[in-house]
């Protein structure tokens, strides 16, 4: 009988925006499950905070201090990475930044910015990444954290909703450009993860009982629920997926 593996003994995963948030709960749980995880950020200081908290829970991390907006430096961190150690095993597209605005609310500066990061950005490191596992023979993984807002929309979040949209495309791209090369690509969409970015939400008087009442969960998700779907889809169980967009949202978004 062979049971599902969902080690990644022996892996090194690269998450993006990794010293927080679902970012670094997905840190957490690879390096749990075996794998080497570089940890990803701005700031020096907060990257290395978060590789010795995983050090102290018993895993392997190391720092990748870059901003993801800047491509330059993004390529420059990553051609030094596949240099020194070799390409990433897996790649997690995690960043991402919210313009709770409406369109019309919007500067085109916001816009190109807000797009920028959230989807070029992935767009870049996944291209670098792809072909650096290509070129080593590793069948990889790419995961990219998209949202139920790749699917819906709602009032005063027009630009969040149209660069996860494109997220969303960009997993399909990647599934069907690089699945010749052994090399899937796999999607998570949280719904409402009781995350720092959704503090003011979950206490606005107004939106906040508005988000209970819709999730037939009743309940906000709690930041290490993402886990699973990531460890599974990064994990030698899921080797047959691929351009899929793996939904938790707890029925958030099949609800009206």
């Amino acid at each position: 009988m062979h049971a599902p593996d969902f080690s990644l003994a022996g892996k090194t995963a690269l998450i993006t925006g990794s010293t927080g948030g679902l970012g670094f709960e997905i840190a957490k749980a690879y390096a749990a499950s075996g794998a080497k995880v570089l940890l990803n950020g701005r700031s020096g200081d907060r990257v290395n905070q978060a590789v010795e908290l995983i050090a102290r829970l018993g895993g392997q991390a190391s720092a990748l201090v870059y901003d993801v907006g800047d491509l330059d430096a993004q390529a420059s961190a990553i051609e030094q990475l596949c240099q020194e150690a070799g390409p990433p095993d897996i790649l997690v597209n995690n960043v991402g930044i919210r313009l709770r605005k409406s369109l019309n609310d919007s500067s085109l500066e916001q816009i190109q910015s807000l797009i920028h990061i959230n989807l070029v950005s992935a767009m870049h490191l996944s291209k670098l990444v792809a072909a650096a596992m290509r070129a080593s023979g590793i069948a990889g993984r790419i995961i990219s954290m998209t949202s139920i807002a790749d699917r819906i929309a709602r009032p005063g979040d027009a630009v969040y909703a149209v660069a996860k949209h494109g997220l969303a495309g960009l997993v399909k791209a990647l599934a069907v450009e690089y699945g010749p090369s052994g090399i899937t690509s796999n999607g998570i969409a949280p719904g409402t993860f009781a995350t720092e970015s959704n503090d003011r939400l979950a206490k606005d008087p107004v939106q906040g009982p508005r988000v209970l009442g819709r999730n037939p969960l009743e309940r906000w998700a709690d930041p290490s629920e993402i886990t699973g779907a990531a460890v599974f889809l990064a994990s030698p169980s899921a080797s047959y997926v691929n351009g899929h967009i793996l939904v938790v949202d707890g029925g958030f978004s099949i609800t009206f």
